[in-house]
């Protein structure tokens, strides 16, 4: 950001978050509905370093980052936008992934400690909140060229653990789903991120479902060797 008010031919700065800033928060029962306007609480997140990494620091960080990038693109005059993602899947040309792919994937692929990890996702934002990589990277693309100002949640759609197991039972029966281990967890969002300002501003999702996703998702898997057929 220093270079680009240096350079002086910037016409905006777009800056890649996360959704992890917006909803790692303490919130009692169920209901909530998070937009923009939401923050992951700092002093609760460094009150709680007993969580995971991905439960506490990295929440954290990214609302850090997020409040630097504000206070000197104002202090600067530069025009800022935040994009903030939820957990991202889909297609890519990388053949040795990690990132959240094998944790979704994890229902149809039978890997414990994935399956462990899409609870914890589910445990941190009170839902599993998905979006299409196409989405994301089409989002950052309108938030250069055609979104006002401040943040932007790119979301899809909220889902659960449970949800999925059933969505998933019912799509590939071809896959022995073992929904034991998720069976505690419930069965709808208690948290739901909300993408309407994207979506007022005139974005339109390219992938708008479950079935959608899981299309293009099951053929990367498979092509990762995560999925056996």
């Amino acid at each position: 950001m220093r270079s680009c008010v240096k350079a002086g031919t910037v016409k905006r700065v777009v800056l890649t978050s996360s959704t992890a800033a917006i909803s790692s928060r303490p919130l009692e029962g169920d209901g909530h509905v998070l937009d923009e306007d939401s923050w992951s609480d700092v002093d609760y997140l460094r009150a709680t370093k007993s969580g995971t990494w991905v439960r506490t620091a990295y929440p954290a960080s990214k609302v850090l980052a997020e409040k630097a990038a504000m206070a000197f693109a104002e202090e600067k005059g530069l025009s800022l936008v935040t994009v903030c993602p939820v957990v991202v899947v889909g297609g890519a040309p990388a053949t040795n992934v990690k990132t959240s792919v094998p944790e979704v994937l994890s229902l149809l692929s039978g890997d414990d400690d994935m399956v462990d990890n899409l609870e914890l996702i589910e445990k941190a934002s009170g839902s599993i909140p998905l979006v299409h990589i196409d989405d994301v990277c089409r989002a950052e693309i309108f938030a250069a060229e055609e979104a006002t100002s401040g943040r932007y949640i790119v979301c899809t759609l909220n889902t659960t653990a449970v949800a999925l197991a059933h969505f998933l039972a019912a799509k590939y029966p071809q896959y022995e789903i073992n929904d034991d281990r998720i069976g505690h967890l419930p069965e709808k969002p208690r948290v739901s991120i909300w993408s309407d300002k994207l979506i007022k501003e005139g974005f339109e999702y390219k992938y708008k479902n479950l079935d959608e996703i899981y299309d293009d998702l099951v053929v990367y898997g498979r092509t990762l060797g995560l999925l056996k057929y």
